[in-house]
């Protein structure tokens, strides 16, 4: 039986695919139609007929990566052997002081809308925020309640 190498070679041309792609009947009563196949024309017509297929493409599979995923929304394989890259690379600075800002804004706006406290106080207490005076959400609500800023008190 021949090996079909010219065909192979043609057949993956005519189909915008590799050699190691194209798909050949193994039906030996096919064999002699497609041995005598040595044109394009003569190709495209066993191609026509399903003598000749393109395989599909090859993937790699996402189920390992999709089950590791599930482990680490929950902290699993995150440990220092996991990581690659500095802190900084992980979660950059810029990030984090834009994370904290706008939580700390959001909570002044609360503030000033519910009343509790003032304009002036607002202004103040932004400022400084902008600054970067206050670590976080409860370091602000601990200095407003220190200088007694908030309306009430």
């Amino acid at each position: 039986m021949s090996d079909f190498k010219t065909q192979r070679r043609l057949a993956a041309s005519e189909l915008s695919v590799g050699e190691s792609r194209v798909w050949i009947n193994p039906d030996p009563e096919v064999a002699g139609d497609l041995a005598d196949a040595i044109t394009r024309e003569d190709i495209r017509s066993q191609i026509d007929d399903g003598n000749i297929k393109a395989k599909p493409k090859k993937g790699n599979s996402r189920a390992r990566i999709r089950a590791r995923n599930v482990k680490r929304a929950y902290g699993h394989c995150k440990g220092a052997g996991h990581r690659k890259g500095a802190k900084g690379a992980r979660s950059p600075r810029k990030e984090q002081w834009m994370t904290k800002i706008r939580a700390l804004r959001k909570r002044l706006k609360e503030l000033r809308e519910g009343g509790q406290i003032d304009r002036h106080a607002y202004r103040l207490l932004y400022r400084k925020s902008k600054g970067g005076e206050y670590r976080s959400i409860s370091h602000l609500n601990a200095y407003i309640k220190a200088k007694s800023l908030a309306r009430g008190e």
